[in-house]
């Protein structure tokens, strides 16, 4: 694994940040995309050398189709390929607001950064796969997608959230289908509810959805770390689903499931 390489988005941070992390301790060499906070991707830079990886940090707006071709063109610069896409980055509504108030802005936003950027930066890292040599099973590269609970989850303060998240769940299985006669899988993991900068606003009430209510929403009765969600897509780039293409993995104490 020691040549392998991986992009990830919004890697400065949270979810990213540890995804960058665990999968530097496969041996990855990663390019760490932000979009503002510099300071934060040179810490996760330091965090990916610490465990045993390498890379660099790269800024960018997946939003913005010009910075979506420098983050894959730095990408080949530094590393030569990509054999690991982890569409992560992602942005919450400014305001829950209800469904009827949600604004046009707002869906806007979310749909740029939360899906069309994923998009149009998968078919660009698709294309450099396609060009690329297999490797030993056969394979030109690993593409993973995080979406959320929020992609069946029915919020009606954020539901334009929850649409575009649903999208993006979508988006995994087209990709999955389009290129797996290529040597390219394509995964889908959807995390709960992870204690992150994003969801530091709700902390209370989701301590007491998992913590305190009787049964908990949870049958895990914890938050979910930035690790676990790195851990899941860890497993993806030591390639231990070579037989699993469209796949979601769900990352989330059990939310997934229907319970009486």
């Amino acid at each position: 694994m020691s040549n392998k390489s991986a992009l990830v988005t919004g890697a400065s941070r949270g979810i990213g940040r540890g995804i960058a992390i665990e999968i530097a301790r496969a041996g990855y060499r990663v390019a760490i995309n932000y979009a503002g906070n510099a300071a934060a991707a040179e810490e996760a830079l330091t965090l990916v050398r610490a465990a045993g990886g390498d890379g660099f940090t790269v800024q960018g707006d997946v939003s913005v189709a010009a910075d979506r071709a420098r983050l894959v063109a730095e990408a080949v610069a530094n590393f030569g390929r990509i054999d690991l896409l982890v569409n992560n980055a992602g942005v919450a509504p400014n305001v829950r607001a209800d469904l009827l108030d949600a604004g046009e802005e707002s869906m806007d936003r979310l749909f740029a950064i939360n899906l069309k950027g994923p998009f149009f930066l998968t078919q660009l890292v698709a294309k450099q796969m396609l060009a690329q040599s297999p490797d030993a099973e056969n394979f030109r590269g690993r593409i993973v997608n995080i979406t959320s609970i929020s992609a069946y989850t029915a919020s009606i303060n954020r539901g334009d959230y929850c649409v575009v998240k649903a999208g993006l769940a979508m988006m995994t299985k087209v990709f999955a289908d389009r290129l797996a006669n290529d040597g390219i899988n394509v995964y889908e993991i959807r995390p709960g509810v992870i204690a992150t900068d994003m969801t530091g606003g709700v902390k209370a009430k989701y301590d007491k959805l998992i913590l305190t209510d009787e049964r908990g929403i949870t049958p895990i009765r914890r938050w979910g770390r930035p690790d676990d969600i790195g851990r899941a897509v860890r497993a993806i780039a030591e390639d231990r689903f070579p037989f699993s293409t469209g796949a979601v993995f769900d990352v989330d104490g059990g939310f997934h499931l229907h319970r009486l």
